[in-house]
C-alpha cells in the first residue's frame, strides 16, 4: 500500500480520542501554520496529522497508533532539520513544542525536548550555571543533543552530548525509558551523536551544567580578496590555541569572496589580546560579555525560515585557503562557515559516545541560498562545494544533507556497525524509518 493511500485510510479519530484538539489535521484551523518548516524549500510537504504533545503518554498514543497504522512518523522540537525530516509526507508529526520547561538545580538543568535554545540559556543563565549548545535561537534542544551539540565553547566544554547526563525517551514499542550510564547504556551510547529520530523519541534530558564564566567576545573583519590568506593562518592559528579560544572562518560567496573571523575566549580580554595579535586583522571589535550575554549575542534576531540547501564536511587536515576560495569566488548567495574543533572535543575518544569526529580539527557547514535559484540548481552548486573541499567522506549528521553520497559512513564513521545494532534492537520494525534513518 503507498503512503498515501495509507493515510487516507488511517483512522485517526483514534488518536483524537486520546489526544482531542491537540491532534491537527489538515483541515484543522493552525495547520499550515504549525507544518511550515524552517527550510521553506519543503513548504509544500504535508503532514498527515500533527499532534501537539504535552506529556509523554502522548508521545507514547502518537508511537502506538503509528506503529498499528503503519504510518510514517517523527518527532520535531524546533524545525530545523535542513532536510525536513521532522516533516514526513502524508505521516505523522509528534510535534513536542509544548514540552519546553527548564529546570535547573545545583549543576543539573532538566530540559524538556522541545526546548529552544534562547529559553534554555536564558534559565540556565540566570542560575548562574553554563551548558555549550548551539546558536540559532530557535533550534530545538532535542535535535542538536542527538546529533552531538556544537557550541562556541565547546573546545572548553565539550559537545551537548558530552554533557548528557540522562535522557527519557519513548521507545517504538511504547516503553517510556531512561538511558543513562546505568540505565539502558547501549541506547544512551547512542542518544550521544547518533542522531534524532533513530532509536526512539526523547521526551525529556537532563544535563550537567558548569558554573557560568565570564567570556570575551571578538569579531576580526577582513576585506574582499583575502580569504585564502585568511583561512590558511586561521587553520594554523586555531591549530596552536589554548582550549580557552573557540573561533569560526566564515568565507562568504561574492563575485570576489570575503572572510570573517568571530569567536569567544573562556576568561578576560587581558588574556586574549596577546593571541588575537597573532591573527592581524582590518579590524578588530573585542568585548567582555557574560555567558548569558554572549548567548543572546549569538542567538540573533528572531525571522522567519528561508530557501536553501546545505551541507557539511568535518576537516581533518590543511585544507588549502586558495582551493576555498576558488569555490567561494564568483557564487552569490552562499557560504562556509567552519567552526573550530580540538580541546576538550578531542579528549574524548572516537568511540566513547556515538558522535566519530573527535580528530576533526573544524567543521565546514556549507549554505547555498535557493530563493534566487531553482532548488536543483542550488543542489548542483552545493554538492560542487562540498565535494570539492576534499576533506574525504565525512560529515555532520545535524547538518543533514539528503543528497550526501555515503551517508551513514559520512555520518556515523567507525560507529555506524555499533548504532545499527541499537537501532534495530529498539526498532525492529521500523517504525521510525526516513530516507536517512539507521
Amino acid at each position: 500500500m503507498g503512503t498515501a493511500t495509507a493515510a487516507a485510510g488511517t483512522n485517526w479519530a483514534k488518536l483524537r480520542r486520546r489526544l482531542g484538539d491537540r491532534l491537527v489535521l489538515p483541515q484543522d484551523p493552525g495547520y499550515d501554520e504549525l507544518r511550515v518548516p524552517w527550510n521553506t524549500i519543503y513548504e509544500h510537504r504535508r503532514p498527515a496529522a500533527i499532534a501537539r504533545c504535552v506529556r509523554p503518554e502522548d508521545v507514547q498514543a502518537c508511537l502506538d497508533f503509528a506503529s498499528h497504522e503503519r504510518i510514517p512518523v517523527a518527532a520535531r522540537s524546533g524545525k530545523h532539520s535542513y532536510a525536513a525530516y521532522s516533516l514526513p509526507e502524508n505521516g505523522l508529526v509528534v510535534d513536542l513544542a509544548a514540552m519546553s520547561a527548564v529546570a535547573v538545580s545545583g549543576n543539573r538543568a532538566r530540559i524538556g525536548a522541545g526546548a529552544q535554545l534562547l529559553p534554555v540559556y536564558e534559565a540556565v543563565g540566570a542560575a548562574g550555571q553554563a551548558l555549550p549548545a548551539g546558536t540559532c535561537r530557535s533550534v530545538g534542544i532535542g535535535g542538536l543533543t542527538l546529533g552531538g551539540g556544537i557550541s562556541v565553547l565547546g573546545r572548553r566544554y565539550g559537545l551537548t552530548s558530552d554533557h548528557l547526563v540522562s535522557a527519557r525517551i519513548v521507545t517504538p514499542d511504547g516503553c517510556l525509558r531512561t538511558a543513562s550510564a546505568h540505565e539502558e547504556p547501549d541506547l544512551y551510547w547512542a542518544l550521544r551523536g547518533g542522531g534524532g529520530g533513530n532509536f526512539g523519541i526523547v521526551t525529556e534530558f537532563t544535563f550537567r551544567t558548569d558554573p557560568a564564566p565570564e567570556l570575551t567576545v571578538f569579531n576580526l573583519a577582513y576585506p574582499p580578496g583575502a580569504s585564502a590568506d585568511v583561512f590558511d593562518a586561521w587553520q594554523g592559528w586555531m591549530a596552536e590555541a589554548p582550549d580557552e579560544l573557540w573561533s569560526s572562518c566564515k568565507v562568504e560567496a561574492k563575485p570576489v569572496s570575503y572572510p570573517n573571523v568571530g569567536g569567544v575566549y573562556v576568561g578576560p580580554r587581558k588574556n586574549l589580546l596577546p593571541l588575537l595579535d597573532k591573527m592581524p586583522a582590518a579590524t578588530r571589535e573585542v568585548h567582555d560579555m557574560s555567558y548569558l550575554e554572549t548567548m543572546r549575542y549569538y542567538a540573533g534576531n528572531p525571522g522567519p525560515g528561508s530557501r536553501f540547501t546545505a551541507s557539511s564536511r568535518m576537516l581533518r587536515h590543511h585544507v588549502p585557503g586558495e582551493r576555498v576560495a576558488g569555490l567561494m569566488d564568483g557564487q552569490d548567495d552562499g557560504a562556509i562557515l567552519f567552526d573550530s574543533f580540538g580541546g576538550a572535543l578531542a579528549r574524548v575518544a572516537p568511540d566513547a559516545t556515538a558522535f566519530p569526529h573527535r580528530d576533526a580539527r573544524a567543521s565546514a557547514q556549507i549554505f547555498i541560498g535557493a530563493e534566487k535559484r531553482t532548488e536543483a540548481e542550488a543542489r548542483r552548486i552545493l554538492a560542487g562545494v562540498r565535494d570539492g573541499l576534499g576533506a574525504g567522506n565525512t560529515g555532520y549528521v545535524n547538518y543533514i544533507d539528503p543528497e550526501m553520497p555515503d551517508w551513514p559512513t559520512a555520518y556515523y564513521g567507525r560507529n555506524l556497525a555499533r548504532l545499527r545494532k541499537v537501532a534495530r534492537r529498539y526498532d525492529p520494525d521500523r517504525v521510525l524509518a526516513f530516507p536517512q534513518g539507521l
